[in-house]
């Protein structure tokens, strides 16, 4: 049978990410706009000798929104589970649970074949190198401050959290994060981010910014005014509809991914080396108090990026 691009990546997923042992279980989680990706992943497990099992869903309607009970229930009963699906179920209980109990679980977010393939070709021992160096670093900062030439100026506390490395190895019992991937991140405390960010590369659910970029000013953890173009107005329209928590500065991101390319889809984008995303919303996945089901990341191009009083990357280009 011919072994095609999508194919190769399935298996790089499989073993090399996952490590996946002969004797362990595959579950795959997918919907009805991620099923071919899904169905590949399944029938890779299958030829590489796992017992699999392939379920689909209908599409939740945003990032972080729980799947059904049926299937949160089967994902603990499984040592690998992938999700390839449109909104991501990484910020849920359903994986967070599964998790715990220790399934190995990759999330794979609005994945597209072509992110897959791009992706999944990268140098994972690399990548995670470099995650693992900065979540190092992050763990005994106090303050991040971030500044870009378009006017971002923002300063979050991290004093006693501590960083999670989004390495692409995910070979130990309850270990989770994305695929492809690529990213060091934490969770900023609640209530003590200030400052104002431009968002120019891409935002969660609205794509690549086009035209004026989307400006988030922050006041005491709250992203209190979003002001840009339509991509703003559409952004500021879902965080009113998910009540005040929604504005929470959830997460501070560094990109570490060479082969990552801005493409739209935040699954990628976020890994973009040379960027850095604040998200906002829900941040219990990541230490954070804010339980809510929305999560939504916003990439920044080209900043200098200051750890305490140490600058660690300038205009895009790290420095450690």
């Amino acid at each position: 049978m011919k072994t095609t691009k999508l194919d190769k990546a399935c298996l790089i997923a499989i073993k090399d990410c996952m490590g996946a042992q002969k004797n362990e279980t595959v579950l795959i989680v997918t919907d009805e706009y991620k099923n071919k990706i899904g169905y590949a992943l399944y029938k890779n497990a299958k030829e590489l000798g796992h017992e699999a099992v392939y379920l689909e869903f209908k599409s939740r309607e945003m990032h972080g929104q729980e799947p059904p009970k049926q299937i949160a229930e089967m994902m603990k009963l499984f040592d690998v589970v992938l999700c390839p699906t449109a909104k991501s179920l990484t910020h849920t209980n359903a994986r967070r649970n599964a998790s715990a109990l220790g399934a190995r679980i990759a999330t794979f977010p609005g994945i597209t074949e072509e992110i897959m393939i791009r992706g999944l070709n990268a140098n994972y021992h690399k990548i995670a190198a470099l995650t693992i160096k900065l979540q190092e670093i992050l763990n005994h900062v106090k303050e991040v401050r971030v500044t870009t030439s378009l006017g971002t100026d923002i300063t979050m506390n991290i004093a006693g959290r501590k960083a999670l490395p989004s390495k692409g190895l995910f070979h130990k019992k309850g270990e989770s994060g994305n695929l492809p991937t690529g990213e060091a991140y934490i969770a900023p405390i609640e209530g003590k981010s200030n400052g104002v960010f431009f968002v120019d590369g891409s935002m969660a659910g609205i794509g690549v910014i086009k035209g004026k970029p989307i400006k988030i000013e922050v006041v005491d953890g709250y992203a209190v005014n979003v002001t840009g173009g339509p991509q703003a107005k559409k952004l500021d329209e879902t965080l009113t509809k998910y009540g005040s928590l929604a504005r929470n500065i959830a997460e501070f991101g560094i990109g570490t991914n060479d082969k990552a390319k801005l493409s739209g889809i935040l699954l990628e984008d976020e890994k973009v080396m040379g960027t850095i995303h604040i998200a906002l919303g829900d941040n219990k996945s990541m230490g954070g108090n804010v339980d809510i089901p929305i999560h939504l990341d916003g990439v920044v191009k080209k900043p200098t990026v200051y750890f305490d009083e140490n600058m660690i990357m300038k205009a895009g280009k790290l420095i450690i």
